[in-house]
Order: C-alpha cells, then structure tokens, then sequence
C-alpha cells in the first residue's frame, strides 16, 4: 500500500540541500554550511581531598566558540564577504541558516547569535578541471539554538 504525501512527509528526513543562510536579517546564498555544533564545557574540579573523595565534575554553560565554514560560489562583483572580513572592528554577527521543505518554508532553523569571521579561503585553481570557482569563509561561532517550526 502506497503511504500518502502526508505520511511521507512526517516520517521522511528532508532533503539537506534546500535550506537558507540569514546574516543580520539579509538572506545570502551558499552552496555549502558545515561546522554547526552545539558544545558544553566540562570543568573537573580537584579539591584537597580528592584523593579520597573522588574529583567533583562540574558543568558550567556557556558560549563556547566552535569553527563553521560557509561555501559560495564565486561571481563578479559580489565582495559581500571579503567586505564582512574586512570590517575593523570584528563585530559579532547574527545568523541563521534554515532547512526548508519543498514550498521554501523553514522548518528547522539553527540560530547563531554570535559569528566571527576569521578566515577568507580562495577557490582552487586548477586548469585541468572545469569546476565552479567555490571560496569558502571560516566563523567562530557561539550561542547556537535550534528551533522547530
């Protein structure tokens, strides 16, 4: 028996290549974001009488900068992230990047409070191939929520 269009939907993974990147509420175009992560520190804490008590493990939350790479093809004229790598003063960014469902709607979308670009990488360059010139941008980024829509 076939499952209907709704059935599918509900028990189906979606497809990881439609989703969106927002930074500071301007959608960008990327063909690839890697890296998201959402880490906890642990702090072991040995006190005088560790030795006969055991280490106390202690778990403090808090931001903890992790590396995201976003990938974009290269085209004319779009200096949109050396210009964000250039910025003098390094200031924090918002963004968002949004798995979406077949209509463009997102349905799980992971927030990223803080990101800071630190690293611009250039396509390679290969004659021998006739590959899309992709340059690629490197975050740290913290405060990573999830939400479900």
């Amino acid at each position: 028996m076939a499952e209907s269009s709704e059935t599918q939907k509900a028990l189906y993974p979606l497809p990881a290549y439609n989703f969106r990147v927002t930074v500071d509420g301007e959608t960008m175009g990327f063909t690839e974001v890697s890296g998201i992560s959402l880490e906890y520190e642990t702090l072991t804490y040995r006190h005088g009488l560790s030795f006969w008590e055991g280490e106390g493990i202690k778990k403090y939350y808090y931001d903890k900068y992790v590396p995201v790479t976003l990938k974009k093809g290269t085209v004319m004229g779009a200096n949109a992230l050396y210009d964000w790598i250039s910025q003098k003063d390094k200031a924090t960014h918002a963004l968002e990047v949004s798995l979406c469902n077949e209509a463009g709607l997102p349905v799980v979308t992971w927030r990223i409070a803080k990101a800071v670009p630190v690293k611009l990488e250039a396509p390679t360059f290969d004659a021998e191939t006739n590959a899309v010139s992709i340059e690629s941008l490197e975050l740290m980024v913290a405060g990573i929520s999830v939400i479900h829509h």
